[in-house]
């Protein structure tokens, strides 16, 4: 039995939801910062908790059902993952993945309509993505990467509506999670290469090559690296987040340094700065 749960959480990647929510959290901080401080938050609970916990469910949806569906792909790549290693079956995490979307779109009926929105297309996006957009180079990295820069989009919307789309903050986040994340997916890609080519996946490395792979991706991370400080330079947050992006740049320029040489340990640590840049967003928000 225990085994079994534990095979559910790894289906579900918790950490990853867990950070998913932490972004949404971000979004709803920005906001309160943007539009009245404590009183804004103090009246919005119910959507700011809503927000998150619909952020975290739809994300570990989503995370199960690719699990579902690259099932023989991981059979190379991640063998221990529960499906391929006999844990869960294909049928159960489908279930379970469905349960997990149902109960994200039941938390979304509360939230504004354009929150709504938001929430229907990234399900959608979420259930296409291994069975179509994966295999489609570039357009499937950038699918994942909106996904990621969405969820901060849905944490200010969730509050305010449309009128979240006027804070110009939210919409540089929201820029630097899809640039760092699409930066991040190829270098997974570029991991990932073994596996894929035995499904005949057409990712961006399969497609062009591992170096120009490689070059897009630091393309992608040196934008976002240089646009990281206009939330100081515009006034939004203060020292505390200009000194804990710059570390947190720092990091993740050192990890796709080392992507030309080892992919694995490069998206790992690129992995840890962008975690720390979350970190930097949630303290500024708060301070």
């Amino acid at each position: 039995m225990t085994s079994v749960i534990g095979g559910y959480l790894r289906l579900s990647r918790p950490l990853n939801a867990f950070a998913a929510g932490l972004l949404t959290f971000v979004g709803t901080l920005i906001t309160i910062n943007f539009y009245g401080g404590f009183n804004l938050f103090s009246s919005s609970l119910v959507p700011i908790a809503a927000s998150i916990l619909a952020t975290i469910f739809a994300t570990a949806a989503g995370n199960s059902i690719n699990d579902y569906f690259d099932s023989d792909i991981d059979r190379i790549n991640s063998p221990t993952r529960p499906i391929p290693f006999g844990i869960i079956s294909k049928n159960s995490a489908l279930k379970f993945s469905i349960l997990l979307f149902l109960l994200s779109i039941l938390i979304c009926l509360i939230l504004p309509p354009f929150a709504i929105f938001i929430a229907m297309l990234n399900f959608v996006l979420l259930i296409l993505y291994t069975p179509l957009f994966k295999g489609m180079p570039f357009v499937g990295n950038f699918v994942v990467s909106y996904l990621g820069g969405s969820t901060v989009l849905f944490g200010s919307v969730s509050m305010v509506g449309l009128e979240a789309l006027q804070n110009q903050t939210l919409l540089v986040l929201f820029s630097l999670i899809i640039l760092s994340t699409f930066s991040r997916e190829i270098i997974k890609d570029i991991e990932d290469v073994d596996g894929d080519r035995t499904k005949t996946l057409k990712t961006l490395p399969l497609v062009i090559g591992t170096t120009p792979s490689l070059i897009i991706s630091a393309i992608s991370l040196l934008i976002a690296i240089l646009i990281s400080p206009l939330p100081f330079l515009n006034g939004t947050f203060g020292l505390f987040y200009l000194f804990a992006i710059t570390i947190a740049d720092s990091l993740m320029g050192f990890a796709l340094f080392l992507s030309f040489t080892n992919p694995s340990k490069g998206q790992l640590y690129l992995k840890y700065g962008m975690f720390l840049a979350t970190f930097s967003l949630i303290i500024s928000g708060v301070l």
